[in-house]
């Protein structure tokens, strides 16, 4: 059972606080893959020779690498504080259990909704959605 449940209204009450938060986790993950390759591209060059590297370069993508892991985990934390499950980080696909019937279901809500309107079984997935209202 988790920790909080929502109604549908709650739940979309709640996205005036969660929609923000989900644009940032989406962005942080852009960044930190980003981030991520270059720093992949600069071990590679040092691997081969080291030729043309300045060693700020490579700690400044470290540091990049660093603060959007950071910038990442405390937006998950933030999320998850506030009852909510993140389901894909890169599409910003996240559900608010809801317990209806006395089974816990999931209201699911993708960035670029303007509002919850669908909903699964916890052992559907995305691809389970219905529309609401809950039958």
């Amino acid at each position: 059972m988790p920790d909080r449940t929502f109604t549908p209204d709650e739940a979309n009450a709640a996205l005036t606080e969660v929609r923000p938060l989900v644009e940032r986790m989406v962005a942080a993950r852009e960044l930190l893959i980003d981030a991520q390759r270059r720093q992949a591209e600069l071990v590679a060059r040092v691997a081969s020779n080291g030729g043309g590297l300045a060693p700020p370069d490579v700690a400044a993508v470290a540091a990049e690498v660093q603060e959007a892991g950071a910038e990442l985990v405390a937006v998950l934390e933030e999320l998850e504080r506030l009852g909510v499950q993140v389901k894909d980080i890169d599409r910003g696909l996240v559900d608010f259990p809801c317990e209806h019937r006395g089974r816990i279901v999931l209201l699911c809500w993708e960035l670029g909704e303007d509002e919850i309107a669908y909903w699964h079984g916890a052992d559907e997935g995305f691809a389970g959605r219905k529309p609401l209202p809950l039958d």
